[in-house]
């Protein structure tokens, strides 16, 4: 497989920040954070997906574990704002630079407000997109939150089971 350097890549090594890259084949179309997961061979509470949220004004990017769903109520209370719609996808790659399934929250044209969801703070390592469809990078949480300037906030809608309270990852 191609092993090229990503603008994530090279971001990452300018910080020096350690990762680990993993590649995966996209061949099937298949590039959906559980397929991903699946092909990477890990479970899919690592694997997390970027989602960029716009609002009247302004653009946030979401970073969140692939089996859960946003709770805009929560990202627009953590990004300030009444009320947020995701980002058309026919407008990413214009304000990004990315496109859908390859959309990595590191090296996009602007650092936009970033919000990683707080189930990432529980990993010794998340994985996260490279910035190109078929490779994903594994690194500290941390260093994730210090190369994007990242807040962790809870980002996911619970789910109530009977009486118990669990995230849907």
């Amino acid at each position: 497989m191609n092993t090229s350097k990503t603008n994530a890549m090279r971001i990452l090594d300018k910080a020096n920040i350690s990762y680990e890259i993993i590649e995966y084949d996209n061949k099937d179309g298949k590039i959906h954070g559980n397929a991903v997961a699946a092909k990477i061979n890990k479970p899919p509470e690592m694997v997390f997906k970027t989602l960029v949220i716009q609002s009247k004004d302004n653009l946030f990017i979401f970073v969140i574990p692939v089996g859960a769903e946003l709770d805009l109520k929560k990202a627009a209370k953590a990004a300030g704002e009444k009320k947020l719609d995701m980002l058309p996808v026919n407008e990413l790659q214009k304000w990004t630079g990315y496109i859908r399934g390859g959309c990595s929250p590191i090296g996009m044209k602007k650092l936009y407000p970033t919000f990683i969801d707080e189930e990432a703070m529980i990993l010794e390592t998340m994985i996260v997109s490279a910035g190109k469809i078929g490779m994903q990078v594994e690194l500290a949480p941390q260093d994730l939150i210090e190369v994007t300037r990242a807040i962790h906030t809870p980002l996911v809608h619970d789910v109530i089971i009977g009486e118990n309270r669990a995230n849907t990852i």
